[in-house]
């Protein structure tokens, strides 16, 4: 199987390029290395990855629409190598992303939005999530336990 998913934020503007056919984008997310407080401190060692990923048709002009240096991004894709040859004969290695979802990140002003227009018609999950703490959980309410789905 092959899927990938990455969080992380956008390192430059998105590139996309438009033919009579279709669209395609590409875009470097930076993903943060989980390291422990003396591996951060330690000087050399690296903290992000910088993966390449491309996307295509709509997702690529979703991704130039809404999408900038520094967006927080969620998505999901597969891994796609290649190879080319360059102009000094040189055969090149490529590995890339290739975006099939794509949302916005923790952090993305589209991301507070789109909770809150999936959550407008369920009266629990907006009190829940007005209710929400620094980090990332939520107190429930008193009285709410008879609209939950579980016990």
């Amino acid at each position: 199987m092959n899927k990938v998913e990455i969080t992380g934020r956008l390192t430059r503007d998105v590139d996309v390029k438009t033919t009579n056919q279709s669209s395609v984008a590409r875009v470097t997310v930076a993903v943060d290395r989980k390291l422990s407080r003396e591996q951060r401190q330690n000087d050399g060692v690296q903290t992000a990855d910088f993966i390449p990923v491309v996307a295509f048709g709509k997702s690529a002009e979703f991704l130039g629409k809404y999408f900038k240096k520094g967006s927080a991004i969620e998505l999901t894709g597969r891994i796609q190598t290649g190879s080319y040859t360059n102009k000094d004969g040189v055969k090149i290695y490529t590995t890339d992303v290739v975006a099939e979802d794509i949302g916005f990140g923790v952090g993305s002003k589209g991301n507070s939005n789109s909770e809150n227009n999936e959550n407008s018609g369920n009266s629990a999950a907006t009190q829940a999530s007005a209710t929400g703490d620094e980090d990332g959980f939520f107190n429930i309410p008193d009285g709410l336990d008879e609209e939950l789905p579980f016990n």
